[in-house]
Parts: C-alpha cells; sequence; structure tokens
C-alpha cells in the first residue's frame, strides 16, 4: 500500500479504515513485540490496547498527536517508541506503565514532561532529541534508574544541579544545544562514562581528567579555544584532540588572537562504539 493511500485513509475513523492500516489485529504476538512503525496513524487502534502481555511497542514516524488511557493497561510493557510522530503534550498514560525501561520521544513536538513522569522508576533510557525543550525538564532528576539520557537538538542553554542525583547515569547526550559554558554539574558525576557536547557555543573545556569513569568526551563544533584535559585511555572527538595538552594550549591561543582553526573532521557517536 502506497504511502499516500495510507495518508488518506488514516483521516477515517471507522473501525474497518483502521484495520486496513495496522492489520487485523486479534492475537497476542508470539513474541510480545508489536510493530506499527510507519503506517500513518493518526490515532493507536484500541485493539492494540488489549495485549497485556505485550513487552514491546513500536509506533515510531506515524502522526500521533495522543494516546488513548487505555494504554496503561500494558503494565508488562517495557519499550515504548514514539519517535518521529506529532505529540506536543507527553501522554499521561504513559506514567502508568510502571515496567518501562526505554522510552523514545525524539523528534516530537515536546517542550516540558509532566511531574508523574517520576512514577517511571525502572526507566533506563530516555530519548528526547529534537524536541522543543528550553528548559531542563526538572523531572528527570527524579529517574533513580536512568543510565543514558538523550536531550541533543533542543534548546538548552544549562543543567540543574539536582542532575548529579543520578548515580546510575552512564551516557548523556547534549549535541546542538545552546550551552555557552560546559555544565559545572557534569564534572560533579565521575561515574558518567559519554558526555556530548558536540555543537554546542562552548568556548572552554575544564579538565576531566577526575572522572574515573569517563571513556568517551565529544566536544567538536564549539567555537572552544582549548580541549578538555583527560585522563588516561579517555577517547576526545574535537579540536586538537590527537595531540599534547600543552600543544593543544598554544594552539587556542592562537585561535584566540585570530589564527585561523584546524580542519574539523565530523566524527559520529557511533563509530567508537561506545552506547
Amino acid at each position: 500500500m502506497g504511502n499516500a493511500m495510507r495518508g488518506a485513509i488514516a483521516f477515517i475513523p471507522s473501525d474497518r479504515c483502521q484495520r486496513f492500516l495496522v492489520g487485523d489485529l486479534k492475537e497476542m504476538p508470539l513474541d510480545r513485540t508489536l510493530d506499527l512503525s510507519g503506517r500513518q496513524l493518526r490515532r493507536l487502534p484500541a485493539a492494540a490496547c488489549v495485549f497485556h502481555e505485550l513487552v514491546k511497542l513500536y509506533l515510531s514516524d506515524n502522526h500521533l498527536s495522543s494516546l488513548p488511557l487505555e494504554l496503561q493497561g500494558l503494565r508488562k510493557l517495557q519499550l515504548l517508541a514514539l519517535d518521529f510522530n506529532c505529540l506536543e503534550e507527553f501522554p499521561l498514560a504513559i506514567c502508568r506503565l510502571s515496567q518501562l525501561n526505554i522510552l523514545y520521544l525524539g523528534n516530537n513536538r515536546l517542550h516540558q514532561l509532566p511531574g508523574e513522569l517520576k512514577e517511571l522508576k525502572e526507566l533506563n533510557t530516555l530519548w528526547l532529541e529534537t524536541n522543543c525543550f528550553t528548559d531542563f525538564p526538572q523531572v528527570v532528576c527524579e529517574l533513580p534508574n536512568l543510565k543514558t539520557l538523550h536531550l541533543g537538538y533542543n534548546l538548552l542553554r544549562s543543567l540543574p544541579e539536582e542532575l548529579r542525583r543520578l548515580e546510575e547515569l552512564r551516557s548523556v547526550w547534549l549535541a546542538g544545544n545552546q550551552l555557552t559554558e560546559f555544565p559545572p554539574v557534569l564534572m560533579q558525576m565521575p561515574f558518567l562514562a559519554v558526555i556530548d557536547v558536540d555543537r554546542n557555543k562552548i568556548r572552554h573545556f575544564p579538565s576531566l581528567s577526575h572522572m574515573q569513569g569517563l571513556k568517551l568526551v565529544i566536544y567538536d563544533h564549539n567555537p572552544c579555544v582549548n580541549a578538555p584535559v583527560v585522563g588516561e585511555g579517555v577517547r576526545r572527538v574535537g579540536r586538537w584532540a590527537d595531540g599534547p595538552d600543552e600543544e593543544k594550549e598554544e594552539d587556542g591561543a592562537k585561535a584566540v588572537s585570530g589564527a585561523p582553526p584546524p580542519e574539523e573532521v565530523e566524527v559520529r557517536a557511533e563509530d567508537h562504539g561506545v552506547i
């Protein structure tokens, strides 16, 4: 079925048309995984909410702007993918999914999160990249088991001190925001393994050599005059990443005086094998 046909049918709310888009949802999938990605859906079919043993639900790349309250009946759901949709408000039904581990909400239109999100005590992966956050959503600091946080490509200017409460957090992705300084709170989180502040507005980087758990720091595409000093074995991606620290300081001084910076080479984080 072509996308144009799917798109037209998606506007028709009848059950028959919904079955045309998603198929006949009568039996629980054997692997307890339901993938309805890319179906041009504008509402979640009620039939998808009756599979109470469902563990993974993929709803990416649709046109969803809300979710029904019946979703909260999926009490055993561990993974929910809602990236590339049209959500402007966080669906409260998600906050009742107490077993949820992984939540993908990237590429929507979210600008805040509800306080009820703190009920997701088992959540360890939260992707909120490419949304409309201008302030860091404070409720994130109340997710005690969070290990991976992706807030890249929003409009954040700072991070709250409360973030250091997340002692399980290992990777924080903040590329493409409006940070003008390296967030001080990150220096108080020595257990972090991955820090990505690519494509911000940071001019000076502090020493990160005390961060014993650090494995990768990405700081490319910033107007910086120095590279962060890191411990032995830590991979850096950015200007002056491969030279000795003394050389970086000299090059930084030249950059400030007007000398042209070295040629930048974009390196994707996944190329380093660090998740």
